[in-house]
């Protein structure tokens, strides 16, 4: 026998419909001043709520970064994943996923995006930092073991720090690049510089 559905309660709904205010209003208040200079004050005035009431469901603006950079990285692993379950080789998936994190940086700016990198390598990251809690460096892992299967890279390629190495070059150059010529050229460096760095030979 299955169990009936679990409805939300008025009140559960209430309280979910407030904490994505507050977390709206985090988002809007951190492109502009950055977490470190964000004004609690103006964020609950935003969300029109009162002080207490984002503590209540954040601690800390620490805890506002980390519940945004969950949602995004789950949000763009469903798109990793749905992309990698059509055909592809590893060329194309790198380059999916330079898309996917260019376009968290264009959709945040260049401010909110460096302050969600900064809490992700954070020693006092109010979170576990094992790299298998983050579903995208594991999709790309994944990826690299299924090229290395296919043959298409080296057999003695070490999966996590090639996907490691990868994220950090398109961090790198996502928070110290400003031109977008000279930052498209370098993606598609790293790019081509990755996979001749993976290949078999």
């Amino acid at each position: 026998m299955m169990a009936p559905p679990v409805r939300q309660t008025a009140r559960e709904l209430r309280r979910l419909q407030t904490r994505e205010r507050i977390l709206g209003a985090a988002i809007a208040e951190f492109q502009a001043s950055g977490m470190t200079g964000a004004d609690v004050g103006a964020i609950v005035s935003a969300a029109g709520v009162a002080h207490g009431t984002f503590f209540f469901h954040f601690p800390s603006k620490e805890h506002v970064l980390l519940e945004l950079e969950q949602r995004e990285e789950a949000r763009m692993a469903a798109e990793f994943a749905r992309y990698l379950g059509s055909a592809h080789d590893l060329a194309s998936a790198l380059t999916k996923m330079v898309v996917l994190i260019s376009g968290l940086e264009q959709r945040f700016g260049p401010l909110l995006f460096k302050e969600l990198l900064a809490l992700h390598f954070s020693p006092t990251r109010p979170s576990s930092d094992e790299w298998s809690d983050h579903p995208l460096i594991v999709l790309l892992v994944g990826e690299i073991e299924r090229a290395r299967g296919d043959g298409e890279v080296h057999p003695e390629i070490d999966a996590f720090y090639s996907a490691a190495f990868f994220l950090l070059g398109i961090y790198g150059v996502l928070t110290t690049v400003t031109r977008s010529d000279i930052r498209d050229a370098m993606l598609a460096n790293l790019i081509t510089t990755a996979r001749r760095g993976l290949e078999a030979r």
